[in-house]
C-alpha cells in the first residue's frame, strides 16, 4: 500500500521529501502561516492555500486509514476477514468504498432478510444464488426447507424467504453499488417539481430538469432549500433500461435453472433497496460537493474582501442610515478612535434634511473630516444622495459606500459592548462602518466569518466546515498583513501564527499594566506565551517602538543574525536602516552572487530573497500595492443609467452565475458569467475577485425591478 505522503505528491504535484517535510510540521504543532513564511526551504516555497490543500487531504487520508484499520478488525473479530477482502478494504480510494465493503458485515436492523435466515433460509438462498449448472429444481431445492414451527408453511414461503436474502446480498455488493453509482452518475437526472401553487423565488425549479453531471453548485443548493421549504419535491432518476441491465449481467448466470428467479430477486433489489439506497447518497454526495464548491467561493470572496486596501490615517464618519430610528453617526480620528457620535432623521418619516445637513456640516468642520462611510443596508440610497448634494458645498471631503454585512452581528455582540460600553448598539454599528473603510481588516476581524456576507447559502452549508475554512482565510490575511503589537486589539491578534482568544487577551492585559512592549523578545514574559507559541507568531507582529530595527519587519528573530550578516557584506549596518528602506541592497547582492551571500548568511534563497524584501521596505503592508477603494462625491439613480453608459464600479460579490458589481446607484448590477470574459471561463473567480475596480458597459436597467445588467467583455 502506497505511504500516505507518496499518495499527496502524486496528487499535489509536489516533491515527495517537501510533503514529509511539511507532514513533520504539521505534526509538531507548526501553522499554516508560519510554515508557509518562514519554512519556504522544507517545502519548496508553497503558498498558505497550497498547504492548507495539503493539510486537508492529509486529514482525509489519516481518517480513511483509520477506518480501514476499524473496519477490517471489526471483520476479523466476527471471523470474517480473508486476504482478498483484506487488499480489497487497504485499495479502497474513499471512505464510500470502504463503507460498501463494510456492508455486508454491519450490524443491520431486523429486515425482510434477516427474518427470512431466522427461518433457516440462508442456505437456500446461496445455493441458489450460486446458480450452478447441475443444480436440482428450485421446487425441490425449497421443499427441503418447509418448516412450520418456523413459519416456512410452503414452498412458495422458502423461494419467497431465499429471494429477500438474495436481494440483500445484491443490495450489499460493494461492485454493485459502485457500478450502479457510476450509472446513476453518468445517466440520472436531477428533477425537481413544485409542491404548490404560489409563485415564489423557486419558479425556475417548478419543472426542472438536468442530468446529474451537469449540475451547478448553486442549482443543487437552491433545490436543497427548496425542498426543505417544503416548496420543492425533489428526485434523481435514471431510466430502468440504463441501471437495471448491468447489474443482471453481475449477478445472472444465463442459461441457468435459476437464472429467472436470480433475475427478479435482482430488480427486486434494485427498486427496493439499492436504488432508494444509492439516491439517497447521490443527493449527499451531491450536496457535499455542492457546499464545498459555495465554501470556497466564500473564502476565495472573502481573502479580497480582507484585504482590501486601508484609507489610513483619515478623520473619517461613519454613517449607518436608517429610517424610523434615524441615521447614526460616528466620527473616529486616523487611529480608529471615536470622536463624536449623534444620531440625524432626514428619512421617513421624519424628513428633517436640511436640519440634517446642518448637524453634518457642524462635524465635518468641527473634526476635519475627510471621507464619510455610508452602510449599505436599509436607507442607503437615501442617504448617499443627501451626502452628495451636501458636499457639492463642501470641497476635499468624498464618500464610499461600505458593505455593513455583519456590522449588526458585531454591534450586539459581547465583544462590543466590552469596547464601547458607553454607546449603544446603533451607534456601534456606525463605529465599525467607519473603521471598515479605515482598515477593514483590523475591523472585520472581529466578526464571525460567516456573517461578512460574500457567499451563496452559507445558512445551508456544514457549519463546523464553512467555520474552519472561513477561520483560515482570515488567518492567513492577518499574517500576510502583520500585526502591531502595541495597538493590535484581542480580536486581531487571535488570529495571528501561535496564539489564541487567551494569550492575545494577555498581550493586551499585559500591555496595560506595563506599558507598551519595547520589542518582540518580551512577549517571553506574556502568561502561557512560552517559546513554542514565541516561535510561531514573533515574525507576524512588529514593535515600532523597538531599539531593534527588525522588530519592525516581517524577519523572523531566528533570522536576525543572517540579517546583520547580510547588511555588513553588503556595506550597511542596522542603524542605516529606517522606514524608508534600502533601495540598492538588491542590486548589492546580485554583484556579490544571490548563492554565495545565502550560503554566507547561513540561509536558503527563499529566506534570504524574503529579508532582503523585508529590508528594502521595513513593515510593507501587501495591501497598498492593491487598487484602492473607489471613493465618490456625486450619485447617481437607476434611472440616469442607459444602454452603452460605460462606468468604473468595485466587484461586491463573486457567485457561480456571475458578480455583482457597486456602480454608485445603491442597486449593484448583474454580470453575467457570458459577458465576464471574451474567453471561456468555467466559474467567474478565474478572473474576478470581490474589490476589484472594473470598467462596466450598462446593458440593460429596469428601474421597476431594481435590476441592473453589465458588462465587462464589451466595455473594453
Amino acid at each position: 500500500m502506497e505511504s500516505i505522503e507518496k499518495i499527496l505528491a502524486a496528487e499535489l504535484g509536489a516533491k515527495e521529501e517537501y510533503i514529509v517535510n511539511v507532514v513533520k510540521l504539521l505534526d509538531e504543532g507548526n501553522t499554516i502561516p508560519f510554515i508557509a513564511r518562514y519554512r519556504k526551504e522544507l517545502h519548496g516555497a508553497m503558498d498558505d492555500t497550497s498547504l492548507r490543500t495539503l493539510e486537508e487531504r492529509l486529514n482525509y487520508l489519516r481518517n480513511l486509514q483509520k477506518r480501514r484499520d476499524e473496519v477490517k478488525g471489526s471483520i476479523e473479530e466476527q471471523g470474517k476477514l480473508t486476504e482478498e477482502l483484506a487488499a480489497a478494504i487497504d485499495a479502497a480510494k474513499t471512505l464510500a468504498e470502504v463503507e460498501d465493503l463494510y456492508r455486508p458485515y454491519k450490524q443491520k436492523r431486523r429486515t425482510r432478510a434477516t427474518v427470512a435466515r431466522e427461518k433457516g433460509l440462508g442456505p437456500l438462498a446461496e445455493e441458489i444464488f450460486r446458480q450452478e449448472q447441475d443444480m436440482p429444481g428450485l421446487t425441490e431445492l425449497a421443499a427441503a426447507y418447509i418448516d412450520p414451527e418456523k413459519g416456512v408453511e410452503t414452498v412458495e414461503d422458502a423461494l419467497a424467504g431465499a429471494s429477500d436474502i438474495i436481494a440483500e446480498m445484491v443490495s450489499d455488493s460493494a461492485e454493485a453499488r459502485k457500478l450502479l453509482r457510476e450509472t446513476v452518475i453518468r445517466k440520472g437526472s436531477l428533477i425537481s417539481k413544485a409542491a404548490t401553487e404560489e409563485d415564489t423565488v423557486y419558479r425556475l425549479y417548478y419543472d426542472f430538469s438536468q442530468p446529474v453531471h451537469k449540475l451547478q453548485g448553486h442549482q443543487i443548493l437552491a433545490v436543497n432549500r427548496g425542498e426543505n421549504e417544503n416548496i420543492l419535491k425533489v428526485s434523481v432518476s435514471v431510466m430502468d433500461s440504463d441501471a437495471i441491465p448491468p447489474l443482471v449481467r453481475l449477478f445472472v448466470i444465463p442459461g441457468r435453472r435459476a437464472s429467472e428467479f436470480v433475475r427478479s430477486a435482482v430488480e427486486d433489489s434494485y427498486s427496493r433497496l439499492l436504488y432508494p439506497s444509492i439516491e439517497r447518497e447521490i443527493r449527499a454526495m451531491l450536496t457535499d460537493t455542492a457546499s464545498e464548491g459555495a465554501i470556497k467561493n466564500f473564502a476565495l470572496n472573502l481573502k479580497p474582501l480582507l484585504m482590501q486596501p486601508p484609507v489610513k490615517s483619515k478623520v473619517t464618519l461613519g454613517y449607518d442610515p436608517g429610517y424610523r430610528n434615524g441615521c447614526k453617526l460616528a466620527v473616529v480620528d486616523g487611529t480608529g478612535k471615536v470622536l463624536d457620535t449623534a444620531v440625524i432623521y432626514p428619512t421617513q418619516p421624519y424628513n428633517k434634511v436640511a436640519e440634517s445637513k446642518a448637524t453634518l456640516t457642524k462635524l465635518i468642520k468641527k473634526h476635519g473630516i475627510e471621507n464619510i462611510a455610508i452602510g449599505n443596508g436599509t436607507a442607503s440610497r437615501e442617504s448617499e444622495k443627501l451626502i452628495a448634494e451636501l458636499l457639492k458645498d463642501i470641497p476635499g471631503v468624498s464618500y464610499a459606500i461600505v458593505n455593513e454585512a455583519g456590522a449588526s452581528v458585531y454591534s450586539a455582540s459581547p465583544l462590543a459592548a466590552e469596547e464601547f460600553p458607553e454607546y449603544d448598539v446603533n451607534l456601534r454599528s456606525a463605529v465599525s462602518i467607519a473603521r471598515r473603510l479605515q482598515d477593514p481588516l483590523a475591523e472585520l476581524v472581529k466578526i464571525e466569518p460567516k456573517a461578512i456576507g460574500v457567499g451563496q447559502y452559507q445558512h445551508d452549508m456544514p457549519q463546523a466546515r464553512l467555520s474552519e475554512a472561513l477561520g483560515g482565510v482570515v488567518e492567513d490575511c492577518v499574517n500576510a498583513v502583520g500585526a502591531d503589537l502595541n495597538t493590535a486589539s484581542p480580536s486581531l491578534l487571535a488570529y495571528i501564527s501561535g496564539l489564541n482568544k487567551t494569550t492575545a487577551k494577555n498581550i493586551v492585559k499585559y500591555r496595560e499594566e506595563n506599558g507598551a512592549f519595547s520589542g518582540r523578545r518580551e512577549l517571553l514574559k506574556v502568561p502561557k506565551l512560552g517559546p513554542k507559541a514565541f516561535e510561531q507568531c514573533a515574525g507576524f507582529l512588529r514593535v515600532p517602538e523597538s531599539r531593534q530595527v527588525l522588530d519592525n519587519t516581517g524577519v523572523h528573530p531566528e533570522s536576525y543574525a543572517a540579517a546583520e550578516k547580510l547588511l555588513k557584506l553588503c556595506g550597511y549596518s542596522l542603524s542605516d536602516v529606517s522606514a524608508a528602506g534600502l533601495s540598492g541592497l538588491e542590486e548589492k547582492v546580485s554583484t556579490l552572487g544571490r548563492e554565495a551571500v545565502a550560503e554566507q548568511c547561513g540561509v536558503g534563497l527563499p529566506t534570504l530573497q524574503d529579508i532582503i524584501k523585508e529590508l528594502m521596505k521595513p513593515g510593507r503592508d501587501p495591501r497598498d500595492e492593491l487598487p484602492a477603494p473607489i471613493l465618490r462625491t456625486d450619485v447617481m439613480e437607476i434611472k440616469d443609467l442607459k444602454p452603452g453608459m460605460v462606468l468604473s464600479g468595485t466587484v461586491r460579490n463573486v457567485i457561480d452565475f456571475g458578480a455583482f458589481v457597486d456602480i454608485g446607484v445603491h442597486q449593484d448590477g448583474l454580470v453575467h458569467i457570458s459577458q465576464i470574459s471574451d474567453r471561456f471561463i468555467k466559474h467567474p473567480s478565474e478572473v474576478l475577485s470581490v474589490g476589484d475596480i472594473v470598467k462596466v458597459v450598462v446593458l440593460e436597467a429596469d428601474e421597476k425591478k431594481k435590476r441592473i445588467s453589465l458588462s465587462i467583455k464589451q466595455a473594453k
